[in-house]
């Protein structure tokens, strides 16, 4: 599917934020290794929490997903042996979380995805797997999708290269049903609020562990177990961030409602990046309210919200002088290498804007309408969707249909503020 994106000067209205792609997966998973029924309150419905659904009912929880709550039917630890291949599409999040679990089994396991997720390197997590007396392997010898997993996971000492949070999310999850206690060294630390966000879990569901303050180094107590739950997911500041940005760089007046300013989710820091480039953004009791503004280039480090990056580079050709984005070459690692992609596209769109190795420099430009590349990237789809926005001239999205991985009333809801989207079949 293409979209067709018009200039939108001005947007107002409110937007109710749904649910967090992040807490929703670690949500289906936890309760998949709990003991008895869990409850999730305000799940994200969307093509990612559906790949770990279906992931985790291979590993033999019973989830319905019927309702406005999803309801899990937990293992107690005791995960079913997958009858067949574990198809987790496009989630990179489900298949880091699951390869863990896939370890607790004493039987082999294979995960893989589609063609996108086939390019997602996971060899950090493998490897620090199979220093725990797991066989941890790529089949195709590449590091990535088909993996080949078979426990037991029975705890010890290992190391992980950290350049993706979830590598040591996922130890961190499948650790504490291991029989024995599990020391975990981190080296190459990145998006720590994303580990974060797992120790919170864990934390709530009363795992025993010890942690350095840096986060560089974890000792888990073996022979733990999870008990069911009930707990309401917290609303996404990473689909936050798109309406903070099409406010700031717009005349617009927005309220986004439902957002948690205390949750561990790293891409709140987008609402400090915005206030720092000039943008009006106020805490107000209904929610959060954005308002354009008179924008200024910056430099942002976004080594803890590589997520951001996207529309933060849409951001920069807004704003007036130099923006440069810097420290997050792992954002070259997602679905997409987001650097060079974000690049290349509004290049077309005649963005002066510089690839480095670490991030990109961006000056303030005139967008001008093209047809650009989604590459298939939820998060690349909608930041050109904001580019379009401002942009001179309509701007025609290919792969635009990626946005219902993680947010599949983006469109909808950014119309009804009054953007210009169309789909074209």
């Amino acid at each position: 599917m293409d979209i067709i994106v018009k200039n939108s000067e001005k947007l107002s209205g409110e937007v109710i934020v749904p649910g967090s792609k992040s807490h929703t997966i670690r949500g289906v998973v936890i309760g998949t290794l709990a003991e008895g029924v869990t409850k999730l309150k305000n799940p994200l419905v969307s093509e990612d929490t559906y790949a770990s659904v279906n992931g985790c009912a291979h590993f033999g929880a019973r989830i319905d997903t019927s309702g406005g709550d999803w309801v899990i039917e937990g293992t107690g630890g005791k995960i079913s042996k997958p009858a067949g291949l574990v198809n987790l599409a496009n989630s990179g999040t489900s298949l880091n979380l699951l390869t863990g679990v896939a370890s607790l089994g004493n039987f082999e396991v294979v995960l893989d995805g589609d063609a996108s997720l086939k390019t997602r390197t996971v060899q950090p997590l493998l490897d620090a797997l199979n220093q725990l007396n797991v066989s941890a392997v790529s089949i195709n010898n590449n590091g990535k999708p088909p993996l080949k997993i078979k426990g037991k996971l029975n705890g010890g000492i290992t190391e992980v290269n950290g350049i993706s949070s979830q590598f040591v999310s996922s130890l961190l999850i499948s650790t504490p049903l291991a029989e024995r206690d599990t020391e975990i060294r981190v080296v190459n630390i990145h998006e720590t609020p994303y580990i974060e966000m797992t120790l919170k879990w864990l934390d709530e569901r009363g795992v025993v562990y010890e942690k350095a303050s840096d986060y560089t180094y974890f000792k888990v107590q073996g022979g733990q177990g999870y008990k069911a739950f009930e707990k309401a997911v917290p609303s996404d500041w990473s689909s936050a961030t798109f309406f903070l940005v099409a406010g700031a760089i717009t005349d617009s007046d927005i309220l986004l409602k439902g957002l948690d300013i205390n949750d561990v989710q790293g891409d709140k820091m987008v609402m400090e990046y915005l206030k720092k480039m000039g943008a009006d953004i106020k805490i107000e009791k209904e929610g959060i309210r954005i308002r354009g503004g008179n924008l200024q280039g910056v430099e942002l480090d976004l080594n803890n919200t590589p997520d951001a990056l996207p529309a933060l580079a849409v951001t920069g050709c807004f704003a007036e002088g130099t923006t440069r984005i810097y420290n997050v070459a792992h954002a070259r690692i997602k679905e997409t290498d987001r650097i060079k992609v974000m690049a290349e596209e509004l290049s077309k769109m005649n963005a002066q804007i510089e690839e480095t190795p670490d991030g990109l420099i961006i000056h303030k430009s005139n967008l001008k309408g093209c047809k650009v590349n989604g590459h298939s990237d939820h998060r690349v789809v909608m930041a050109l969707s904001l580019a379009g926005m401002i942009a001179k001239g309509d701007v025609r999205i290919t792969t635009a249909e990626a946005v219902s991985v993680t947010f599949p009333e983006f469109i909808g809801l950014m119309t009804g503020l009054g953007a210009y989207i169309e789909k074209i079949a």
